[in-house]
């Protein structure tokens, strides 16, 4: 009778051990996923800043057509 208590108990205890270790990875790729979620924000972020400056750059080029084309500009005056 002992001999199946301690193996039910040993059993128990295993699989006590295994919750315990899947809720520890659980948390952790909690932990990860919450973290790329910021970095993805902060990309996406990034990213607009980036393009809007880019629009207005060339919104910049098409309204001064002599910085669009170097060949244009008229020469430096040591020339």
């Amino acid at each position: 009778m002992t001999g199946e208590r301690d193996k039910l108990e040993r059993r128990l205890v295993d699989l006590e051990m295994r919750v315990a270790f899947q809720e520890q990875a659980l948390s952790e790729l909690s932990d990860a996923l919450a973290a790329s979620r910021d970095e993805e924000a902060r990309n996406a972020l990034a990213m607009h800043r980036v393009i809007e400056e880019l629009r207005q750059m060339r919104a910049a080029l098409a309204s001064n057509p002599f910085a669009a084309d170097p060949s244009q500009e008229p020469p430096p005056p040591h020339y």
